[in-house]
């Protein structure tokens, strides 16, 4: 599910979809690829029996920027141009195994299927709202276009963009009227049919938007993106340059504005000729020397650049001209064509602070450690000064918080003209290096006077975590530790020397029931974001508004609280409906006027949703708290709209109080209906305490999400769905987690397996496990370790051998060489022998996820054939660390539903065969009497439902292997 992230940058606000959707604006033309399948069944006398079947948080920052930690594509499917991606195959269907791709049946497919809700952006003077419109998941052929995989990029080199972006089909305004209800809808036209938008952006006074366009992919021209302008009160749109020859430059930075009718545009230099073409000869080896016998570690990134032919690759796509666009039609050429990534004007418009790479480049490091410069340039096109130029960053040590050597975070300061601030680390970024202070905070203006020295603004012992903002009285300073995950709130006071900086919050980042929340920011006259100073009738503290997810042992229930900065003191001035509802508060609407906002006349918006009733927007004001419906999206599925939700919780043996949502099919009563297969879906995390680990996180009132991969999606088909049960790994003072990570994970298994069984919902021998990426990982290691608690699993994504991770892995910071007995013992690929059910892989072919290499799944499942394991790996051409094309997440689901079908619906082995666990396998063995006993007693000792069930363990024939 998707989350509402907020953006401070000044007046742009940009999306980002859970992963990277691209779409065509013409049927499919290229031939598609089938999965690969690899399947091996041990020769078993199982028996099986034959049963045939037939949220999005839509206020989103706007242009698209493409994920690949999310595990799946976007939460609805759009039509697909491929022949066979409508027929729906029986899992029981042997043939079906060899057909290309297949789909899910109709209870699922109509649910991926289901048409997008636009996403919301509001103006920078909160009076007009954009509803972007979009279509939804991508066929293949769209992945399958070209990539140039280049310093750890993919590059699509017809649009030189990032490859696989998302984009939006149509823009509608509507202006915010008094009562706060909407006015018409104002469609911005003009752009040609077909068109897929991109990088959408107010201009500072509101009045018009950029976005870019691109529309004949197959074009190598056409296919480049062009940059539009659109008036806002008319709506109609037009192209920025009065030549159709200048395109954009999208693989690092695109355009910002630099005032109300000027935009600075990255595009493709016009003297740019035919890429460089790879030659047939190497001019000799390919060479890495470390004769200075310098410590480099490095984890195991993508996509890297491989040869002096990559280098020059990379340079051509780039390498951006900036050029000083006006609204009427001028242009000027700025500064020299280079790789920009970063455009930054200062909140008064003088200035434009600019980042660019440059070479040496690396071979074994992506672009972001490449070397940087930052300088200084006047607002038409004069450079002012250097800031810094880093060199190559190969050498940044794995262990958490470390960072680059040198000048880092350098930006604006957001309550001033043009003065600007940065840090400096004084342990050269080794963390394992203790020293005091670690990190020193500078700040100086845009354009020192000669001899004039930065300021020191804060030392920090900790690592520095980012500044808020508010005026000279008035700063946040943000300090934390990983390994101890402390967290420091340090009250600044930027213009007085003479006033100690004092601590206002010191923490573990681990306890969300302490933590006091987040200082509400209001939008300047310059375009910049500060913290919002209230005032309170004629009082005369010193107050903000702290915004907090409000965790509690019963959920989350979100909060605002009036502070006073002064004394500490705090007042509830609004709370989530804890009751039924839960609700959260998005941004401040009432900053429209300069100075301090009055409290009685604030006003907020909100969002709003329940179990079972889809995220809505809200408007609230003080002093009544009048609320206003801003949306009304229709229910995304409508058909699961009564599902069953609950927050549970118990205990892991060592007395660790865990938290899951348990999900039920709609309708379903387990004192009448009997248990149910069950999918139990998660991913581990780490922990510093045991405290920290118990406590819970989400609200039992939250809508529902469901993506076009979860494992929700199983309600349609009955099942119960164990969600999100925590899976702590807990390393307490100098104790490293992983050292224990297996016997914490079964713990946490038993557990979450015990209580399902416990409520009389979940069928003993019918618990499936399931995950993503480290999720994937989990699953294969509690196959191996656990297989008395589950009867089948699925991994999705995974890395299996952490030997080929040898330089860390999630937040594992020691090596193999420091951790060997550590490593070894936490890949499944290790135990491969230990693996007895049934267990399905799945992986994208051009997976570009540190770790998680696609060679991964292969060899994890040629040790599971080796062992004769019953498994089958799928890998799916074109996708990557998630899944975003339709062909794809359908056949996903479709593998995943026959699986399920398979080996657990119709599981029939004994629970507790494979290995003997003492009580939880008395427990097991109770739930199997009790679930049984259950069955026959809700159908009166003798009805159909009874009798199919027993037909189904007892009666049914044994199938031949494949």
């Amino acid at each position: 599910m998707m989350r509402i992230h907020k953006l401070y940058h000044r007046h742009r606000f940009t999306l980002s979809f859970s992963s990277p959707l691209s779409f065509p604006s013409s049927p499919s033309l290229l031939p598609l690829a089938p999965p690969r399948f690899l399947t091996l069944r041990r020769r078993t006398a199982a028996n099986f029996a034959s049963m045939s079947t037939s949220r999005f948080r839509h206020i989103v920052p706007l242009a698209a920027v493409s994920t690949e930690d999310g595990a799946g594509g976007a939460v609805n499917g759009s039509v697909s141009s491929s022949s066979t991606a409508d027929t729906y195959y029986d899992y029981e269907d042997d043939l079906a195994l060899g057909v290309g791709y297949c789909v899910p049946p109709p209870e699922i497919r109509d649910i991926v299927d289901a048409p997008p809700v636009p996403a919301l952006s509001f103006s920078p003077f909160r009076d007009k709202i954009i509803f972007l419109k979009r279509r939804a998941l991508p066929p293949l052929t769209d992945l399958a276009r070209p990539e140039e995989k280049l310093a750890g990029l993919r590059i699509d080199g017809y649009c030189n963009s990032r490859s696989r972006m998302s984009f939006y089909t149509g823009l509608g305004i509507h202006e915010i009227l008094p009562d706060g209800t909407l006015g018409p809808e104002v469609e911005i036209h003009g752009f040609p049919e077909g068109a897929k938008i991109n990088f959408v952006t107010w201009s500072p006074d509101a009045r018009h938007l950029s976005f870019s366009i691109r529309v004949n992919e197959e074009d190598s021209n056409t296919s480049k993106l062009s940059v539009w302008v659109a008036d806002v009160e008319t709506g109609k749109a037009r192209p920025l340059f009065q030549s159709p020859d200048v395109y954009l430059n999208a693989v690092f930075e695109n355009y910002v504005w630099v005032d109300n009718s000027t935009l600075l545009v990255c595009t493709i230099p016009s003297t740019r000729g035919a890429p460089p073409k790879k030659p047939l000869v190497p001019g000799g080896p390919k060479i890495q020397s470390n004769e200075q016998k310098n410590i480099i570690q490095v984890r195991t990134f993508q996509d890297l650049l491989k040869d002096e032919y990559d280098e020059d690759l990379f340079d051509y796509y780039a390498t951006s001209q900036l050029v000083l666009a006006s609204l009427d039609g001028t242009t000027k050429d700025f500064g020299p064509p280079a790789i920009y990534t970063s455009l930054d004007p200062s909140p008064d418009e003088k200035y434009i602070m600019i980042d660019s790479m440059h070479r040496p480049y690396s071979f074994i490091v992506p672009c972001g450690r490449f070397p940087k410069k930052v300088e200084l340039w006047s607002a038409d096109g004069k450079f002012v000064r250097e800031i810094c130029d880093l060199p190559l960053a190969e050498d940044i040590p794995i262990t958490s918080n470390s960072v680059r050597k040198g000048m880092r975070s350098i930006n604006w300061r957001a309550d001033k003209p043009s003065t600007l601030y940065w840090v400096e680390t004084q342990d050269g970024g080794d963390a394992k290096v203790e020293v005091s202070p670690r990190d020193i905070i500078y700040s100086q203006p845009a354009e020192a006077l000669e001899g004039e020295q930065p300021v020191i603004l804060h030392k920090l012992d900790l690592r520095y975590g980012g500044i808020s903002w508010c005026d000279d009285s008035l700063a946040f300073v943000y300090e934390s530790w990983y390994k101890t995950r402390r967290i420091k709130t340090w009250v600044v006071s930027p213009g007085s020397e003479d006033v100690t900086p004092r601590i206002l919050f010191d923490r573990s980042s681990e306890d969300v029931y302490s933590d006091p929340g987040s200082p509400m920011l209001r939008r300047t006259q310059a375009g910049t974001y500060i913290i919002a100073k209230i005032k309170k009738g004629g009082d005369e503290g010193r107050y903000i508004i702290l915004n907090g997810s409000g965790a509690t042992p019963e959920g989350n229930v979100p909060f605002l609280d009036l502070f006073d900065i002064n004394t500490g003191s705090k007042e509830r001035i609004w709370e989530s409906d804890k009751e039924k509802y839960f609700e959260t508060v998005v941004a401040l609407m009432s900053d429209q006027e300069e100075g301090d906002l009055q409290l009685d006349r604030l006003k907020i918006l909100a969002s709003k949703e329940s179990k079972t009733e889809n995220t809505q927007y809200n408007f609230i004001s003080w002093p009544d708290k009048k609320i206003v419906q801003v949306t009304n999206f229709p229910h995304p599925y409508p058909q699961l709209a009564s599902l069953q939700k609950e927050m549970i919780r118990y205990k892991r043996k060592d007395g660790v109080q865990l938290t899951a949502t348990l999900y039920l099919p709609p309708g379903y009563n387990p004192s009448t209906d009997g248990p149910l297969p069950c999918l139990v879906w998660s991913y581990p995390g780490e922990f510093k305490s045991k405290d920290a680990a118990s406590q819970v996180r989400g609200s039992p009132n939250e809508f529902a999400g469901i993506g076009s991969t979860s494992a929700l999606l199983w309600l349609a088909k009955r099942f119960a769905i164990l969600s999100g049960p925590t899976i702590p790994i807990i390393g307490e003072g100098e104790v490293e987690a992983n050292d224990s990570y297996v016997e914490q994970l079964v713990a946490s298994a038993e557990a979450a397996v015990e209580e399902v069984i416990r409520r009389g919902v979940a069928h003993p021998k019918k618990i499936a496990v399931g995950g993503h990426s480290y999720g994937a990982f989990m699953t294969a290691n509690l196959l191996a370790h656990a297989p008395h608690l589950f009867c089948c699993g699925i991994a999705r994504s995974g890395a299996y051998n952490r030997t080929l991770t040898p330089f860390g892995f999630q937040n594992e910071d020691r090596t193999l060489w420091e951790a060997t007995n550590t490593y070894v013992e936490m890949s499944p690929f290790m135990s491969a022998n230990k693996i007895k059910k049934p267990i399905l892989l799945i992986h994208g072919e051009e997976d570009n996820n540190s770790g998680t290499l696609t060679m991964q799944s292969d060899r994890f499942f040629n040790a599971l054939k080796g062992h004769g394991a019953l498994s089958r790996l799928v890998i799916l051409p074109y996708e990557s660390h998630g899944y975003s094309a339709r062909e794809s997440i359908m056949h996903v689901l479709w593998e995943t539903g026959r699986w399920l079908h398979k080996y657990c619906v119709s599981n029939t082995s004994d629970a507790g065969e494979d290995h003997d666990t003492g009580t939880v396998k008395e427990n097991i063995s109770k739930g199997i009497a009790d679930a049984e006993s259950k069955v026959v007693a809700a159908s009166g000792g003798g009805s159909k439902e009874a009798c199919d069930l027993e037909h189904e363990e007892s009666h049914s024939l044994p199938r031949s292997s494949l």
